[in-house]
């Protein structure tokens, strides 16, 4: 017996003992059926007879009403168009188009693409624009900018330990008996090394200390040439032609590069590590201890500063999880690697040259 055939004697089974026992409630309950089921049955017997006892094919999953591919993409491409809008406008949007989709159909579409979320929009759009090297509107920068503060740094951009550092005085607060005090910070591009100096004041002269005394030796150590700062235009960087900052770097031949003030899209770095060194070190700091002088405090950041140098993995898209100092340090291998290995090749075909010669024809 076909397995179809015996499904069909199965459920006139249950109307036969319904009609002999006068019960559906006894029948349904001995053969295991409810009785929505069975009345189900017995419509679809009553109106077609056993062929209307037949399995029904399934349901066709493409409903009438499901919305076309092509509507799907376009809610698709305005989400990541518009990554910071909600379903609303989406469906403004499409209603513009002569395109009539609910907000809550879009709002659908959108979690069922991995899209649903501004934040799922965001890595997509960054996924997106990796792939695809895509040119990103206004309105795309300032929603990847607020998700994610790296994307900052990736418009300056460096291919050497020195080539181009950040620099800005960032103000730490007012100490009891001392006053104001500033952080003058500086970070490479290349591999987010920091250094930091303390001082009372925003003068030119404390802006040049944490070049001279701090930056500068470690490079020289390092035998790096620091060729470009990027600063902002405050007055401790800018200013006359004998302005000590701007004389200080041409006297050692570094390019003085400047960003508009609050533009932060051209100095994501020191940005991002003034907001560092705040919520890591500062705060900290000054809920665990009461500092009597700007050298105290200056030690205890020096400490940090090794910390955040040699010891702490940065997971930036620089880095990529190693420190800071080893990215120097790998370059300067990859360096040494490289010109070792150009000066065999260089051996060798002097070596062939002498060879040559001495054959004879």
């Amino acid at each position: 017996m076909k397995a179809e055939e015996k499904v069909i004697k199965q459920k006139a089974s249950v109307l036969e003992l319904a009609a002999v026992l006068g019960n559906v409630a006894e029948a349904c309950r001995r053969r295991g059926v409810s009785r929505t089921q069975f009345y189900e049955w017995k419509r679809r017997f009553q109106t077609h007879g056993l062929e209307g006892l037949r399995d029904l094919p399934p349901i066709v999953k493409n409903h009438p009403f499901t919305t076309p591919p092509e509507v799907v993409e376009r809610i698709k491409e305005l989400a990541l168009t518009y990554p910071s809008r909600g379903c609303r406008y989406i469906e403004s949007l499409m209603q513009a188009e002569g395109r009539y989709v609910s907000g809550v159909t879009i709002q659908k579409i959108l979690d069922e693409n991995g899209l649903g979320k501004r934040y799922d929009r965001w890595l997509a759009l960054e996924r997106r624009r990796a792939e695809s090297a895509m040119e990103l509107t206004a309105e795309q920068i300032a929603f990847i900018e607020k998700q994610n503060p790296q994307f900052r740094e990736r418009k300056v951009e460096s291919s050497k330990p020195g080539e181009l550092l950040n620099q800005d005085t960032f103000y730490v607060g007012r100490l009891k008996g001392i006053g104001k005090v500033y952080l003058h910070a500086v970070v490479d591009t290349f591999s987010s090394i920091a250094f930091g100096f303390l001082h009372t004041s925003k003068k030119p002269e404390a802006a040049v200390a944490v070049l001279h005394n701090e930056v500068l030796p470690f490079y020289e150590k390092k035998k790096l040439k620091v060729e470009n700062v990027l600063t902002d235009n405050g007055t401790e960087f800018k200013g006359t032609d004998l302005h000590p900052y701007e004389v200080y770097l041409e006297l050692n031949d570094i390019a003085h590069r400047t960003s508009r003030i609050r533009r932060p899209q051209t100095n994501g770095f020191i940005e991002r590590f003034n907001r560092t060194v705040l919520d890591e070190f500062f705060r900290v700091a000054f809920r665990q201890k009461a500092f009597a002088s700007v050298e105290d405090l200056q030690k205890d950041l020096d400490a940090w500063l090794r910390f955040y140098n040699f010891e702490r993995p940065h997971q930036g898209y620089r880095n990529m999880g190693r420190k800071p100092i080893e990215t120097i340090d790998n370059y300067l291998q990859n360096k040494k690697g490289v010109a070792s290995g150009a000066a065999h090749s260089r051996a060798d075909v002097a070596s062939d040259a002498a060879v040559g010669s001495n054959q004879t024809c």
